[in-house]
């Protein structure tokens, strides 16, 4: 399974929310969009989270 925290760039916000100094951090599993956080940490938390139930489940 592939977790990836990535930081959404300025094109991808509102011109409003760049403005104001908004960041967003993306979680993806697998190539989808499964999480948006405006705090990175809160974001790694999650991605690991994902990793702990992956390896979990049966294989």
């Amino acid at each position: 399974m592939t977790v990836k925290v990535t930081e959404r760039d300025a094109s991808h916000i509102s011109h409003e929310s760049n403005a104001a100094g908004v960041q967003i951090w993306d979680v993806h599993q697998q190539d989808l969009l499964v999480g948006m956080f405006h705090n990175e940490t809160d974001a790694h938390q999650y991605k690991a989270e994902l990793e702990t139930l992956e390896s979990q489940r049966p294989q």
